[in-house]
This record gives structure tokens, sequence and C-alpha cells, in this order.
């Protein structure tokens, strides 16, 4: 069976409202614009890409740098929504893996209304199922 997409997106441009801020009122110094445009291009070239497999999160502006993680491997979900992103409709998503390099992946200013977090889970059991995995904890 081949690897589909099941969803594809950048964070949201909300979560650098602060520095955007902080840029507009200095933005005299010049300094500052280019501040908020290498903040711009970092969060929309951070993609976020779903497949009925593995999660891949691609980042970088000039090159670029592919981090997978096998669904399998993933342990636990935690929505996170401070106050200011529950009004402008977005989420982080804490993921918690078996995964030795990366231990938890942080999955930042997702829109709410994609709900994420439970295609991400419903990936999760699937591909468990199909590779007969099951989570082991020994302590």
């Amino acid at each position: 069976m081949a690897e589909e997409i099941v969803w594809r997106g950048s964070s949201s441009q909300w979560k650098n409202l602060g520095v955007f801020i902080l840029c507009g009122l200095f933005c005299w110094l010049i300094v500052p614009i280019f501040i908020a445009l290498a903040r711009y291009l970092q969060t929309k070239c951070k993609i976020y890409e779903l497949t009925t497999e593995r999660l891949k999160i691609t980042q970088g502006v000039f090159s670029k740098i592919t981090d997978t993680l096998e669904l399998y491997r993933v342990k636990d979900l935690e929505t996170r929504q401070p106050f200011l992103h529950r009004f402008v409709g977005i989420e982080n998503i804490q993921i918690n893996t078996s995964d030795l390099s990366t231990p938890f992946v942080f999955v930042e200013a997702i829109p709410s209304s994609v709900g994420f977090g439970d295609k991400l889970r419903n990936q999760v059991e699937i591909i468990r199922t199909q590779k007969r995995v099951r989570e082991l904890d020994i302590e």
C-alpha cells in the first residue's frame, strides 16, 4: 500500500505576533524589518506533513532539513491551547514518542479547525494495527 498524505500545512503566523509588533514599533531602525522577515520566512518554511505512515517536519529557508517520525512510535498526544491561541483558533500539539533521537515533537500554532490531533491519533492506531505493534512500558 502506497503512503498517502493525510494533512500538510505550516504553523500560523499568529505565533509571531509579539515579534511583529516589536519590529513594527522599532522599524525606523531598519534592522527589525529584517528580523520580522526572517521570522516570517522561518514559520512559512516549516512544513508539517502527516502521511499514513509518518510525520515529516521539513524546515529551513535556504537549506532544508527533514525530520521523520514513524507513527507507530507515538506514545501520547497532548493538545495545548493557551488563552490567546483560543481567540485566534490555533493550538499546539506535543507528541511524546519512543524514538530515542526525538522523544518530544512539538507542533506549533496549527489551526484548531484542522483537527490535527485527531487525525494523528487515528493514523497511529491504523498503522499500529497494520504493523501489529503495541506500546509496552517497562518501569
